[in-house]
Formats: structure tokens, C-alpha cells, sequence
């Protein structure tokens, strides 16, 4: 899931249930049992979801599965209400800042034995993510994809400024020093995009500049760290200078919409939006490995996992399903829809081979530097006052060391309760 995701579903109150995410439908007359799946992407994956269900139906002709599309701003209040009145979906996208959560509610279904007795091989998915949805010994979940962060960048842009686009030899030098060059407010135009949105912006540069978010051992917040301070001055800089809009002017406007229509020159983001660049029209767009901060190269590295409800109506279909997606055929169908880089191992280079127009390569290139997107048992005791505080100290007027610092507390408080 994505930092801008996470940022705006974590703030919103409570809100009634998924309409029509009840799993309490049983069998139809004929025989045939109905399973819901719930995801939150329609723009970049919907395709690929119904391609799947359709080869997974055209197997399993006795289970059907309706998609339940919710917008990620709602999703995960609407799905935590629905669990909580036992009507979530059979199937759903779950994230790892919430997998401590759901799975202490009791609300997921544990899958280690089903695992065992069908001889799935987690061994096909990248360690970091099954380790991330395995909670006290039980597996969870099964790794959907992986997503990491890059430079993007507009070369129409840099053409008309002289600049030479990003590669693996920048540095946070190299950006300071383009977006200068690239800003050009007579056309509204600005060099870098500096929105306070954790897994796309600030969580890299942190770990660009040594810091840290949170203790491994998930008992202190680092954001009273000399090195985490710095690796957010890195964009308050470019705020104060005007090289960026302001942090109330891409609240306004999303920074992704500025972007493709050429108001940032530059724009760091994820995997998972490359869609959206690569086919935009009249958008001449391409990816970089992100630039190296003061203690070397960094990127976060996160990755969704398909989850089933525990108290789903039909246990054994549901396990069917979420098999199927783990399977390399449906991991196949994500790969060459382009939306995401599958987390099945070996399928990444077809997903680079979908969008031959963008430089691909640079988001599995960084895997060697990549950083666990930060979690806690649980996140959302602390992630949604880290946005609005990361959000403070990037606003004008604002001093990022000593709101920093302030929250740092805040958060020490919130992982002082976790047990």
C-alpha cells in the first residue's frame, strides 16, 4: 500500500460498514458458494483483479467471487467496522501497518496449516514479506506484491532547462541542485514536489541520512534523532526556497495530478503508480534509483498480502481463492498488467517488460538498499498523528526539529502501550 494511502485512511472517523461485504451469503440453490473480494485500486488493478477471478472461476466453477471495490480513503474504515460486526469480506488486501492489528482482533484467519497440508512454497515470496504477515509464529497471509520508491522525473522539463536527468550516481546534492534549475514560477513550475506522505517522501530520506522511525525493538520512536531531523530538513528545504508548492497548495491539488500535467519537475513515488506516468498522454515521463543521502542509498520496500476473514461462511473455498492468488498464474496476470511488480519470484522482469517506455529496472535495482516500511504492532496508535505532525513541521512557519521532537513523544507514549 501506499504512504499517501495509508496517511488519509488512518485520520478518518469510524463510518458505516462495506455495503454488500457481508460473508454471511451461503450457497445458491445450485450449489455454488459466493466469496467477496475486497481491494481498494480499481484505477491501476481493477483489470487485473477481474482477469484473475475470471481464470480462477473458469477452475473452480462451483465458487464465484464478486470484487468489492472501496476507495482508499474509506477502505479502511469501512473494513474495520465491517469486521468488527462480522460481516467483512471473505477476502481481502491487507497492508502491513494493519496486520499486527487485525490479527490481535482475531479478525484474520490464521493459514499455516493450510499452507503445510497443501505444500504451498513461501519459499516463491520474498522472506521480508512473509516474515511481515507472520504474527506469533502463524502465517497470515500470502504476499500479493512488493513495491519500492524511485526519482521521477519529467524530461520535457529537464530538456528545456539543460538539465541532465537523474541516475544512480545522485545525490542529495544532485537534487538540491536540479530542482534550482528546474523551478521556473513565471510557468507555475516547480522543481521537486515536497508533500509530507511517509513511504513515497520522508521515511527514505531518513534512512538515506541514518535515522530511524521506530526501535527494532519497537519501543522508541526515532523521530528525536539527530539523523531522522535531517532527513527531514532535507525537504523543508526545498519548501522554504519555493522550490517546491506549498504543502496547503498539494493538499489542495494532489502532487500526482501536478506531476503529469508538468507543474513538478521531479517526484518521488512508487512502483505502483508507474501506470499512471507511463500512460499518460503528452507526459514524457522515466524513473531513477533514488539519490543517496549522507549515509548511502535507501528505499522503502513494502508489499500487500492477500488475507481471508475469520469469519468467513466458507473457510475451504476462501482458502481455494487466496491459494489461487499466490499462484504463479495469477501473479503472471499482475506482472503483465504492469500495476504492480508481483511478489512471486521471477515475474519481476515481465513487469518491467510491461511499460518499455520507463527505465523499470531502477525499482528492482534498489532492492540490494531497501528498508521494511516501519510498523509496530500497532501502527495506527501513532501513524496518524505522525501525519499531521510531518504535515505541521513542513508548513510555513514551522520549525521540523522541535515539532519533530514534540511528536517524538507523543509517539513514545503510543508504543509504551502496545503489549
Amino acid at each position: 500500500m501506499t504512504g499517501k494511502t495509508w496517511a488519509l485512511v488512518c485520520a478518518g472517523a469510524l463510518v458505516a460498514g462495506l455495503a454488500g461485504c457481508s460473508s454471511s451469503g451461503g450457497g445458491d440453490s445450485d450449489g455454488k458458494v459466493t466469496l467477496t473480494y475486497a481491494y481498494w485500486d480499481e484505477k491501476n488493478q481493477g483489470a487485473a483483479m477481474k482477469k484473475i477471478i475470471e481464470e480462477f472461476t473458469r477452475t473452480h466453477p462451483s465458487i464465484e467471487v464478486k470484487l468489492q471495490f472501496t476507495p482508499n480513503k474509506e477502505y479502511w474504515t469501512k473494513l474495520q467496522t465491517a469486521a468488527a460486526g462480522g460481516s467483512a469480506p471473505d477476502v481481502f488486501w491487507m497492508n502491513g501497518p494493519r496486520i499486527g492489528l487485525y490479527a490481535s482482533q482475531g479478525a484474520l484467519m490464521p493459514i499455516s496449516d493450510q499452507i503445510a497440508q497443501d505444500k504451498v512454497d513461501m519459499g516463491k515470496f520474498p522472506k521480508s514479506l512473509v516474515d511481515l504477515y507472520t504474527i506469533d509464529g502463524k502465517q497470515y497471509g500470502i504476499p500479493k506484491d512488493f513495491d519500492t520508491i524511485g526519482l521521477w522525473y519529467n524530461k520535457a522539463l529537464f530538456d528545456a532547462a539543460k538539465v541532465a536527468y537523474p541516475d544512480a550516481s545522485w545525490t542529495w546534492d544532485d537534487v538540491r541542485a536540479a530542482a534550482k534549475k528546474l523551478t521556473d514560477p513565471g510557468k507555475g513550475v516547480y522543481g521537486i514536489g515536497a508533500m509530507a506522505w511517509p513511504q513515497e517522501v520522508y521515511y527514505n530520506t531518513i534512512f538515506q541520512a541514518g535515522g530511524y522511525v521506530v526501535s527494532d525493538d519497537k519501543k522508541k520512536s526515532g523521530y528525536d534523532d539527530p539523523a531522522t531531523i535531517e532527513g527531514l530538513k532535507f525537504w523543508k528545504e526545498f519548501l522554504d526556497q519555493k522550490l517546491s508548492p506549498s504543502i496547503q497548495q498539494m493538499t489542495d491539488n494532489d502532487p500526482i495530478e501536478m506531476f503529469k500535467s508538468g507543474k513538478l519537475a521531479m517526484w518521488y513515488d512508487g512502483s505502483y503508480d508507474a501506470p499512471q506516468y507511463a500512460k499518460t498522454e503528452g507526459l514524457a515521463a522515466d524513473v531513477a534509483p533514488l539519490p543517496a543521502g549522507p549515509k548511502g542509498k535507501a528505499t522503502v520496500i513494502h508489499g500487500l498480502a492477500n488475507v481471508v476473514y475469520a469469519k468467513t461462511k466458507h473457510p475451504k473455498e476462501a482458502w481455494e481463492f487466496l491459494k489461487f492468488l499466490g499462484s504463479e498464474q495469477a501473479n503472471k496476470i499482475q506482472a503483465e498488467s504492469g500495476a504492480v511488480i508481483p511478489a512471486y519470484e521471477g515475474l519481476q522482469e515481465t513487469w518491467v517488460k510491461s511499460m518499455p517506455n520507463v527505465h523499470l529496472q531502477a525499482f528492482i535495482d534498489q532492492l540490494p538498499d531497501a528498508k521494511p516500511y516501519p510498523v509496530s504492532k500497532n501502527t495506527a496508535g501513532w501513524s496518524a498523528a505522525e501525519t499531521d505532525a510531518i504535515t505541521k513541521a513542513f508548513s510555513d512557519g514551522q520549525d521540523v526539529e522541535t515539532v519533530a521532537k514534540q511528536f517524538a513523544a507523543t509517539m513514545n507514549a503510543a508504543l509504551s502501550q502496545e503489549k
